[in-house]
C-alpha cells in the first residue's frame, strides 16, 4: 500500500502541529478539572479573634485584676469603675419611683372616705341655703303682690335665689367627683409618669451594672491600656483580648480550584512550628474574586484572582498564633465528591 504524502508539506510541521494540539488538550482537560481523584492543598494564616475591651460609662478607674499575658475565663471581672456615683444615681432614681407610684396610687384609689363625707355635708349645707333663699323670693313675691314690699326687696330675693342654686349645684358637681374618683385622663397621665420614672430607674441600675467589665470568653491577655486612677471616656479601650475559640484560618483557592471544595468539607491544617495535624472545616466561600494578599505564601503568580475562604479549626490549641501561616491539605476522595456534585 502507498503512503499519501503532501507535496510541498515538510515532515517536521506535522510533528509541531501534533506537539502544539496535545498541549492545548492538556490545558483544557486541566482547566475543565484534570485534577480529579488528587488531593487539594492551599495556603493561608490564622486569624484569631480579637476583642477591645472598654466600658460603656465614664468614670474613673478603681481596679485592674489582670495582666498582660494572663489568662481569662468567661465572665471574669476584669476591671471596676468607681460606683459611688453610680450608686447615688440609682437611689435618685429609686426616690423618683416611689414618688410617681404614691401618686398613681392616690389617682387609683380616688379621695379618702373623709373628703367624700366632707363633700357630702357641703351638698347638704348648700342645698338647705338654696331652699331657704328660694322661700324667701317666693315670700318676697307674694309681699309685693299686695303693696306690702317693694321691688327692690324682691330683686334681692332672687338675687338670693340664684346665688345659693349655682352653690348648691357647685357643691353636687364636687361630691360627684369625690364619689366617681379622677379622670381617666388623669390616671393614664399618672400611669405615664410611672412607667417613666422605672424606664429612668432600670438606666440607672444598667450604668451601675456597667461599672463593671467582664471578659466576654476565654482568652489571654495581650494588652492593658488603662491603669487604676485612670479617668476613661465611654468606649475608651481598657484590655485588648485574643479569644481561644474559634480559631480561623483565612487561605485562598484559584477559580480553576473553585469547583474543588465546597463548605463543610473537612481538611488538615499543618504550621511549620510543629508535626501536629489539625483538624478544621470549610466554612465559608467568598463569592467575590479577589486579588491574591502579599502575606500569602503560595507558587502561583500574585496577579491571578483568587476567592477568600474560611475554615474553621476544631481542635486549636495555643500553639497557632495570630498571623501564622499554615498549610491547608484537603484528602482525594473529598475533592472527587465535590467535583461530581459540581457536574
Amino acid at each position: 500500500m502507498k503512503r499519501i504524502r503532501l507535496p510541498g508539506i515538510p515532515k517536521r510541521v506535522f510533528i509541531v502541529v501534533a506537539v502544539v494540539a496535545i498541549i492545548g488538550v492538556g490545558w483544557i482537560w486541566m482547566q475543565r478539572g484534570g485534577h480529579d481523584g488528587e488531593a487539594l492543598r492551599l495556603y493561608g494564616n490564622v486569624d484569631i479573634r480579637e476583642v477591645q475591651l472598654a466600658f460603656r460609662q465614664p468614670g474613673r478607674v478603681a481596679q485592674m485584676h489582670f495582666d498582660e499575658g494572663d489568662h481569662v475565663e468567661a465572665g471574669a471581672r476584669m476591671a471596676i469603675l468607681d460606683a459611688q456615683p453610680f450608686e447615688e444615681g440609682l437611689a435618685a432614681a429609686d426616690a423618683s419611683v416611689g414618688v410617681a407610684q404614691a401618686d398613681l396610687d392616690k389617682l387609683l384609689r380616688g379621695l379618702r372616705p373623709q373628703e367624700i363625707v366632707q363633700a357630702r355635708e357641703a351638698l347638704n349645707q348648700a342645698s338647705a341655703v338654696a331652699r331657704d333663699a328660694e322661700r324667701n323670693f317666693d315670700r318676697q313675691s307674694q309681699l309685693l303682690a299686695s303693696g306690702a314690699a317693694s321691688q327692690k326687696t324682691v330683686d334681692a330675693a332672687r338675687a338670693a335665689r340664684d346665688q345659693a342654686v349655682a352653690g348648691a349645684n357647685a357643691a353636687r358637681a364636687a361630691y360627684s367627683q369625690a364619689t366617681e374618683g379622677f379622670r381617666k385622663e388623669d390616671v393614664a397621665a399618672g400611669q405615664a409618669r410611672f412607667a417613666a420614672a422605672q424606664a429612668a430607674r432600670a438606666q440607672a441600675a444598667t450604668a451601675l451594672a456597667d461599672t463593671v467589665l467582664l471578659a466576654p470568653g476565654t482568652g489571654t491577655v495581650i494588652a492593658r491600656v488603662r491603669e487604676p486612677g485612670s479617668m476613661v471616656v465611654s468606649q475608651s479601650p481598657i484590655y485588648s483580648v485574643s479569644l481561644d475559640t474559634p480559631v480561623y484560618v483565612r487561605a485562598y483557592i484559584g477559580e480553576p480550584d473553585l469547583g474543588r471544595i465546597a463548605p463543610g468539607m473537612r481538611v488538615r491544617v499543618h504550621s511549620d512550628s510543629s508535626d501536629k495535624a489539625y483538624q478544621g472545616q470549610i466554612g465559608f466561600i467568598s463569592p467575590r474574586a479577589e486579588f491574591t494578599p502579599k502575606t500569602v505564601e503560595t507558587t502561583d503568580l500574585r496577579t491571578d484572582l483568587v476567592y477568600r475562604l474560611r475554615i474553621v479549626v476544631t481542635n486549636a490549641d495555643a500553639a497557632l498564633r495570630q498571623g501564622m501561616p499554615v498549610t491547608i491539605d484537603v484528602d482525594a476522595g473529598q475533592v472527587s465528591s465535590a467535583q461530581a456534585k459540581g457536574r
